[in-house]
């Protein structure tokens, strides 16, 4: 799925998981750039960036839109 200008979101499924995941990638290049899942400790998703990454305000709120969407999936 291609959230904003730069970045796409890629489902992945652990065996078991009951939340989901997805893989942040650079739709340029196809650079992984981090993960987003479920964080139980804060009950909600978040943006776990992989090392030696650097992220723009653009990029930023993309990612933040992106978890916002899927926080009202899981309330409705």
């Amino acid at each position: 799925m291609e959230v904003g200008k730069y970045l796409e979101m890629l489902p992945y499924a652990l065996a078991g998981a009951k939340t989901g995941k997805w893989e942040v990638r650079s739709r340029l290049h196809g650079n992984r750039l981090g993960h987003i899942a479920w964080f139980g400790r804060w009950r909600q998703y978040a943006f776990f960036p992989a090392a030696d990454t650097v992220f723009n305000r653009a990029c930023l709120d993309d990612i933040a839109g992106f978890i916002r969407d899927r926080m009202a999936e899981r309330k409705t």
